[in-house]
């Protein structure tokens, strides 16, 4: 069985609505990733930066489909 995180929800919001002054809908409105970097806390997400690799392997999963490139 898979460790399983818990959400500290009464933290987030105390975060979130106290000390940044969100209102309701703008606290529940952000992402994950929006709420970290306004409170400037790491929240566990684990991801990192992403590499030039990572990067590269998206690009050829979803390639741009607006103009033609110009070498193919």
């Amino acid at each position: 069985m898979s460790a399983r995180r818990c959400i500290d929800w009464p933290g987030l919001m105390r975060i979130g609505l106290g000390e940044l002054r969100l209102n309701p809908s703008a606290f529940w409105s952000m992402t994950p990733a929006e709420f970290a970097l306004a409170s400037g806390r790491d929240l566990g997400g684990g991801g990192g930066s992403m590499t030039k690799s990572a990067l590269e392997a998206l690009v050829r999963l979803y390639p741009d489909r607006g103009e033609p490139s110009s070498d193919g």
